[in-house]
């Protein structure tokens, strides 16, 4: 969920945001009419820090939402440093997200290439 200018409001492993429709509540089809509607996307993170907003991050105590959430994101929303959201084309890759789903994607990618000085 991002604001007007671009800047994310809330990150969440859960579909947001709930679309209320007639009847009773229904998760799948809140989740369905979010994405038609085009209020809703699929997450695909790449994070880059300035140095000095990364030593603040580490240094900063998990906010409660992070621990719901398990997502460090709403650590740095919680404590007021702004995430800029870039809307993509195409498919988002693999969720690389915990230590089982890190290791999967070890074996399946490949190797880096060596840094080259520029």
């Amino acid at each position: 969920m991002a604001d007007a200018s671009g800047h994310a409001l809330y990150f969440s492993r859960s579909p947001i945001p709930h679309v209320r429709l007639p009847g009773p509540p229904d998760a799948r089809a809140s989740a369905e009419a979010a994405l038609a509607r085009g209020l809703a996307r699929k997450h695909v993170g790449l994070y880059a820090y300035r140095r000095e907003a990364l030593l603040r991050l580490a240094s900063l105590p998990p906010s409660p939402l992070e621990e719901a959430e398990g997502l460090e994101q709403l650590r740095a929303l919680h404590h007021g440093i702004r995430i800029r959201v870039v809307p993509v084309d195409g498919e988002g890759g693999v969720a690389v997200d915990t230590p089982r789903t890190s290791s999967a994607c070890g074996r399946s990618c490949p190797a880096p290439r060596a840094a080259r000085a520029i």
